[in-house]
């Protein structure tokens, strides 16, 4: 581009040209700068850099039973706004080597939300290091990944949902994890209880176990048919493996994945000491392409190895994608998630209660708007939260409607 700006202000005629002491030439310099300082530089010529990210924000509406209130956030810790460096270079004809750097800049983060605002402080605000990591890849053997990164099971039953809706609609707790759900006997009576995460480790509530990034050494296998297959491990002592496939068959496009970990990371002890955290998850997505309907759903177990407990969460999703308008398609969508929890391992106790079971149902009604022109996503849903356990104790239901954006770049 500094090339053809050089060339432009040569055809301006051999005279003007010569003239070094005209205003061409300074023109040309104010021009090349404004250039430069518009354009990401890099070290090298050899490793490619490119810069991307989103920006997500949302309003939302909250009640309680006793108490209600809006609060302005952003989408959660790993879906907040981020930006992320990336690139790679030839090592030889189908091997390369890259990086991937990536930052996250959390504001009002919704995990850490909760009646008390500000005070909950469960996920920090601020510019965090989300991943940082190098690869060397082969065309024919796979990938090799080393550093700060997503393992093989992180956001594995996520992934495969193509509807348009993931952000605003899926199985993580991400905007009301930090809240409490009311004693129906009133809000300052002992009974308040946090809202259940399912018994996850290493990251994820309710679903997505293991959905925190992590320090590992990652494979990722070259794609056959559809299908590929990846596995990590994690320092002292996280391992995990997970098999994906994705294609489009007589008028449907169809994805599947499935993963299961192990984690018995001192950081994450758990209820026994030295037990094993074990968590398996698999999501499918399938959409009929001319008419645009589509049905999305995930499944997680999550278990300790030595303390008596288990959890399950089940997950569905159906709507309609369609493109209605120029502005891009319309994702009308409806939801229900359910997690049982037995054993003490995976209920988080009421205050001055006794619990040793919960029964956790969620469902939510929503509408997705594409603008494709601006490469942004708009949305307005609506969640009732409904929570029991078998400690007597009565609990109030918890309900919200949200409203946000996310543009990429």
């Amino acid at each position: 581009m500094a090339a053809g700006l050089l060339a432009g202000g040569l055809s301006t005629g051999s005279a003007s040209a010569a003239d070094l002491g005209g205003n061409c030439c300074a023109d040309l310099e104010e021009r090349i700068a404004e250039l430069e300082a518009t354009t990401a530089r890099k070290g090298n010529r050899k490793v490619s850099l490119t810069v991307s990210g989103w920006v997500g924000q949302q309003v939302m509406w909250w009640d309680d039973g006793y108490e209600s209130n809006t609060y302005v956030g952003d989408l959660g810790a790993t879906l907040s706004s981020h930006f992320k460096f990336t690139g790679q270079a030839t090592i030889s004809p189908g091997w390369y080597a890259g990086y991937v750097l990536h930052v996250e800049a959390r504001n009002n983060n919704s995990l850490g939300l909760s009646q008390d605002y500000g005070t909950a402080g469960a996920v920090a605000d601020g510019v965090h290091l989300l991943q940082s990591f190098w690869f060397v890849k082969s065309d024919q053997l796979g990938k090799l990944s080393v550093g700060l990164q997503s393992q093989a099971s992180d956001n594995t039953a996520i992934l495969v949902d193509g509807s348009g809706s993931l952000v605003p609609a899926n199985w993580v707790a991400f905007d009301y994890a930090s809240f409490t759900i009311r004693n129906s006997a009133g809000p300052g009576n002992t009974g308040v209880r946090w809202v259940g995460v399912g018994g996850c480790v290493g990251g994820g509530a309710i679903g997505d176990c293991n959905g925190a990034t992590q320090n590992v050494v990652r494979y990722d296998s070259p794609t056959f048919g559809g299908f590929s297959v990846s596995a990590s491990w994690g320092e002292d002592d996280m391992w995990d493996v997970a098999a994906r496939y994705a294609g489009e068959h007589a008028g449907f496009k169809v994805a599947v994945a499935a993963a299961y970990n192990e984690n018995s990371t001192e950081l994450w002890l758990g209820p026994t000491a030295g037990d094993t955290f074990q968590y398996f998850q698999v999501g499918g997505y399938i959409e009929h392409v001319p008419t645009g309907l589509f049905v999305y759903g995930a499944y997680g177990n999550a278990q300790y190895d030595l303390a008596a407990g288990e959890s399950e969460t089940y997950y569905v999703k159906a709507g309609l994608r369609e493109r209605w308008s120029a502005l891009g398609h319309t994702v009308l969508y409806g939801e229900y998630e359910n997690n049982k929890a037995d054993g003490l391992a995976f209920v988080q106790q009421p205050i001055g209660g006794a619990a040793t079971s919960s029964d956790f149902d969620l469902w939510g009604l929503g509408v997705v708007q594409e603008i494709d022109a601006a490469a942004m996503s708009v949305w307005v849903s609506y969640r009732h939260v409904e929570y029991n356990d078998n400690s007597a104790i009565n609990y109030e239901d918890f309900q919200y409607v949200k409203a946000g954006a996310l543009i990429n770049f």
